[in-house]
């Protein structure tokens, strides 16, 4: 609501300011043409007195002049309405006008705000949840008599995976920030086989545990960048891709070139994820709510967001290929290094 107003206030503020340059031109028009008629007038007046001295003039000088005067009065009173016509037109003109610029001045802020409004809220529930499991669990064993040693364990357990739960909210919300004040950190050269060795070494255990086997394709190539965000990068995109795919399943990471670009395919035989999400899979908190939840995957829907933030600095892309229920396609296209 609060913008509907302000787009009101700048289409006021335009319309004042056409009106404003409108009138001053009217204005001006108006003393133009009212010169030019009273200069014709005199004209005509000087030439009607002379006809007067004629025998053969049918009308009195009084009456002439008369009609001299109704015929300015008359031609001032068509420029006036002409006038006012001229600027209702540009009125309405300038009206319509003046609001499609204040839309297009407030959209991107407007964009923001509700950027910032949603991170907002969405980060408070997600802080707030963890925190009152904990709260809950705490007060609910200090009203049992029977609290034991055992028990007081399994709260501490409980706590500590809460506490972990936490942690890594924090991590992906300082990772994202960090992230936003990027873009003047020196690039350097690196290596893509060395970026999806060490982000593969990260990830391994979780792979085992779920005897998901990981086929790799690799070539060699070297893009300009940092290190330590496009490794960030890979292990985002494959602990996704371990995270929704199935025990004893497979998940390949292969790279290309194509063009000027190096291209790295991470893909999955997961769940997959619909069309409908697929616009949204990059916006913080975002998570499926559908099959991809019932998976009961662990996040809190930062990683692609953060993803997608370290391929904005390093001015690459990603698409998404994915089919309910056949597994997701990754495709990064990163810069190559330039030649020296």
């Amino acid at each position: 609501m609060s913008f509907k107003r302000a787009y009101l206030k700048l289409t006021l503020f335009y319309i004042v300011i056409a009106m404003l340059i409108s009138i001053f031109f009217s204005v001006v028009l108006y003393r133009i043409s009212a010169t030019e008629l009273n200069t014709g007038s005199i004209r005509q007046g000087k030439v009607m007195r002379e006809l007067t001295n004629g025998k053969n003039m049918p009308r009195t000088l009084a009456e002439l002049e008369k009609m001299r005067l109704d015929q300015l009065e008359e031609s001032n009173d068509r420029l006036k309405i002409d006038l006012i016509y001229f600027n209702l037109v540009i009125l309405i003109l300038s009206g319509g006008a003046s609001y499609l610029l204040a839309r297009r001045t407030l959209k991107p802020i407007e964009e923001m705000v509700d950027v910032q409004n949603r991170f907002t809220t969405d980060a408070s529930h997600e802080l707030r949840t963890p925190l009152t499991a904990m709260k809950t669990e705490i007060e609910v064993s200090l009203r049992d008599k029977k609290f034991n040693l055992e028990g007081a364990k399994d709260l501490l357990q409980s706590n500590l995976e809460e506490i972990s739960k936490l942690e890594t909210l924090s991590k992906g919300l300082l990772s994202l920030a960090q992230y936003e004040d990027q873009t003047k950190v020196p690039f350097s050269k690196v290596s893509l086989s060395k970026i999806i060795e060490d982000a593969y070494k990260k990830i391994e255990s979780l792979s085992k545990k779920k005897e998901i086997e990981i086929e790799f394709d690799v070539n060699d190539f070297f893009v300009s960048g940092i290190s330590q965000s496009l490794t960030e990068l890979m292990v985002i995109l494959m602990d996704n891709a371990i995270k929704y795919s199935p025990n004893r399943s497979k998940i390949f990471v292969s790279t290309s070139l194509v063009g000027k670009h190096a291209v790295i395919k991470v893909k999955d035989e997961g769940i997959g994820i619909k069309a409908s999400d697929q616009p949204h899979i990059f916006d913080r908190f975002y998570r499926a709510d559908l099959s991809r939840t019932k998976n009961n995957a662990s996040g809190y829907g930062l990683g692609l967001s953060i993803a997608k933030k370290i391929l904005d600095i390093h001015k690459g892309k990603v698409e998404v290929d994915s089919t309910p229920g056949k597994g997701t396609t990754f495709i990064i296209k990163l810069p190559l290094q330039p030649n020296p």
